[in-house]
């Protein structure tokens, strides 16, 4: 097997990492975490998502965290939309790429988002195609790709049926989400090679939870598989709301060590990345869930 030269990650720390917290954390310290995570080399760094305040009071300063950002050139900061109303406010906020983000669980989809995966999906269309008309790229989200905390197993062809829906839409790149973290690399194949009959591989990434400790071993099978772009969170930053104590995202730093070992390029600096997560988790009051990081943070400690 031959492992691709480069891999791209896509850093959601400051969107799906920080969602969930139960404080409120400033507008200021999102911009100046996207910042610290663009000076470690990360590309793709998802800023926040227009949602209503309501449902998500943790996403409220979206306008003022998207007009905030000191943009890098070759940096590109996406923000989640779920309607033409976030699509609208996104727009008018300055965003130059958005993200929809649909289930392959019908009982997901209406406990999450209210409405069937054909209701989503339709809601998504009149998103892409505004988007399309002001040259704004969109990348689509598939949650529950391996499990759902509500019907339990997923088929893959029925992630197959919405990410090729998203791709026809017109969707630059899918993210897979193994959204609670039951996967293991057996699945994420099988998964997989379904998608691939209707998606191609370079155009989908790996968004992997590590609530069963299974999210890296899932990558390696991925990249087996040909995928080389995997969603990550800084310091492992966001839980799982579906299992209490859960870890949730896949730590950024966890990633980035198995990437270097594989000699696969990422062009970002892990010890960078490392201050990063660990400014955060100190405005947060914890220790970052990123096993590298503690390894390195304790080893410059002992130095």
């Amino acid at each position: 097997m031959q492992l691709p030269k480069h891999a791209r990650i896509v850093e959601v720390g400051p969107r799906d990492g920080l969602q969930n917290e139960p404080q409120l954390v400033p507008a200021a310290v999102k911009i100046e975490l996207i910042d610290r995570l663009g000076a470690a080399g990360l590309k793709t760094i998802e800023a926040t998502a227009f949602v209503s305040p309501k449902w998500v009071p943790q996403m409220g300063d979206s306008s003022e965290v998207m007009a905030g950002l000191h943009r890098r050139p070759g940096v590109s900061y996406p923000a989640l939309v779920p309607n033409m109303q976030g699509f609208e406010q996104a727009l008018a906020a300055g965003a130059q790429e958005v993200a929809v983000f649909g289930a392959a669980s019908e009982a997901f989809s209406q406990k999450n988002i209210n409405c069937s995966i054909a209701e989503s999906l339709a809601r998504f269309r009149p998103v892409v195609e505004a988007a399309r008309q002001h040259n704004i790229r969109v990348r689509g989200y598939v949650s529950c790709v391996l499990g759902c905390p509500y019907q339990g197993e997923v088929q893959p062809a029925a992630v197959a049926e919405v990410a090729a829906r998203l791709l026809e839409m017109g969707c630059y790149e899918i993210s897979l989400g193994d959204t609670i973290g039951v996967g293991t690399p057996a699945a994420a194949q099988r998964m997989l090679d379904e998608v691939a009959l209707r998606v191609p591989v370079e155009c989908l990434a790996g968004h992997y939870h590590d609530t069963y400790g299974m999210a890296l071993a899932n990558i390696y099978a991925s990249i087996e598989m040909g995928v080389a772009v995997f969603d990550a969170s800084v310091a492992g930053l966001g839980g799982c709301p579906y299992a209490a104590g859960a870890s949730g995202n896949v730590a950024t730093e966890d990633v980035v060590y198995l990437m270097n070992g594989l000699g696969i390029e990422t062009g970002v600096d892990l010890d960078r990345l490392v201050d990063a997560g660990a400014w955060i988790c100190a405005e947060l009051g914890r220790e970052p869930a990123s096993k590298v990081a503690r390894a390195v943070l304790s080893k410059r400690r002992k130095q």
